[in-house]
């Protein structure tokens, strides 16, 4: 059901100038079967809908879907001003966001901003330099990272640097394997950050397609289980297998570390919720294009292994902020993600076509025929997860804007009446030469169409 509500305080559709960026409940499964797991990586690898235009209108489609004191008591309200602390579990998605989307509440849009901006640092702190020794990892250690991109007073400690390779082959490359490169970071709130969020937030922040192999990965728009739970490998869960071979694939050779992603995701975040054990935690997953879909994996394995679980034997809540994510499974993806109470809200521009991949034909609506009847291929359709609040900017002078990271929070926060100011040129025009040497002409959406279709055929066993 689509229902339409004025935006009075909408921004202007030409927005200027934003930096662009790259493309890019709980199991109850034993602690021995979740060890197990990150010991041994995989073998393989109707949503909701609000939207903000910039003209004047948001369209929602609504889903429905004695506790112990916290460590941190919840602030009270101040009068008729609710604070974050005293809400944060509406705000994480307890409820769907119900009531917080229609309109967009205005601690819900400071939040999706606040986590936008700690997914911007990756790009910010990504190192674009060919002559430097970091070139395609971080520029700066981990103690003085935030500091360094200017988010000094962000509150967060990052913990590790999380670094990802896909087992893929480039052209023209034959033979060599694709080495590890930063993707993102991890970080815990601070004492003061934790009182004023009204918990320990521990915060896992992913950057999206950069490289030239993670453009390969991205091109892989094939379905693979994803087998992360070996006690239960559930084969109907299905995503796609691009995204999963850059979460899973090993790297025994890595310069500034080794083993999977997956697995310094799941050591790293299992250490923090343990160690935060007695207090109240929330585990947050932000990530932009390709990094969405890391966090939307990291999101699911940890709730099937049932590693969001506190000393208390509590359940962690999981949300993923997801900043022009594509899809990233099947409907058995979304169902068990839904199961589990994985959360996820993602923020879509309508102009954005890396929003609609993978699954341009054979997607949510293509599964049932007449609302009734599912069709042979269901199973093969690609399936967005969560609640979608959709976003309406375009501008004719700079089309990349559609999918650029500051564009989506310059938004935002238009919305809110502040104005979109240009910053790190320098940067800018880095990563757009970057990214010319790394792209490849719109042939390659019906490249992707052709592979669905191929896949499609083979699983009717035509």
């Amino acid at each position: 059901m689509a229902i339409r509500l004025p935006v009075s305080n909408a921004c202007p559709s030409g927005i200027a100038n934003p930096q662009r960026q790259q493309r890019g409940h709980a199991s109850t499964t034993s602690t021995a079967g979740a060890v197990a797991a990150v010991a041994a990586p995989p073998s393989t690898f109707a949503p909701q809908t609000t939207r903000l235009s910039a003209p004047s209108t948001i369209a929602v489609n609504t889903r429905h879907a004695a506790p112990v004191a916290p460590v941190f008591a919840p602030a009270r309200r101040n009068g008729d001003k609710t604070t974050l602390a005293s809400m944060w579990r509406e705000i994480q998605g307890e409820g769907d966001w119900a009531g917080l989307v229609e309109p967009l509440h205005p601690l819900l849009r400071a939040e999706i901003v606040r986590y936008g901006e700690l997914v911007a640092a990756t790009y910010k702190a990504f190192d674009l330099d060919a002559g430097s020794k970091r070139y395609l990892n971080c520029k700066y250690g981990k103690a003085r990272m935030l500091q360094e991109v200017g988010m000094a007073g962000a509150g967060y400690a990052v913990t590790r640097y999380i670094y990802a390779a896909p087992d893929v082959s480039l052209p023209g490359v034959a033979g060599a394997a694709c080495p590890s490169r930063w993707v993102g970071y991890v970080a815990v709130a601070s004492d003061d950050t934790a009182r004023r969020l009204g918990r320990r937030d521990i915060v896992v922040s992913f950057r999206g397609t950069v490289t030239g192999s993670e453009w390969v990965a991205n091109m892989m728009s094939s379905l693979a289980p994803a087998r992360f739970d070996p006690a239960d490998p559930r084969s109907d869960v299905k995503v796609e297998s691009g995204f999963l071979s850059l979460y899973t694939s090993e790297d025994g050779a890595g310069r500034f570390t080794c083993g999977s992603c997956r697995n310094q995701l799941l050591s790293e975040v299992t250490r923090l919720v343990k160690q935060y054990k007695h207090e109240d935690v929330s585990i947050t997953l932000a990530g932009h294009s390709m990094g969405s879909s890391l966090a939307l994996l990291l999101g699911y394995d940890l709730a099937e292994l049932g590693l969001n679980r506190d000393g208390r034997g509590n359940h962690v809540p999981i949300t993923v902020y997801s900043f022009a994510g594509p899809r990233v499974g099947n409907m058995g993806f979304k169902n068990r993600c839904d199961e589990l109470g994985v959360k996820v809200l993602r923020m879509v521009n309508v102009n954005d076509p890396i929003t609609k991949l993978p699954g341009i034909f054979l997607n949510e609506k293509s599964r049932v025929l007449g609302g009734r009847l599912e069709l042979p291929w269901s199973c093969a359709c690609y399936t967005h997860i969560g609640v979608e609040l959709a976003l309406d900017f375009f501008k004719a002078r700079d089309p990349a804007c559609v999918h650029d990271l500051e564009a989506y929070l310059g938004f935002l926060k238009c919305l809110k009446g502040t104005k979109v100011k240009k910053q790190g040129a320098e940067l800018a025009g880095k990563a757009r030469k970057f990214d010319l040497r790394q792209s490849f002409d719109a042939a390659w959406r019906w490249q992707m169409t052709a592979i669905q279709v191929s896949d499609l055929v083979q699983s009717l066993g035509i």
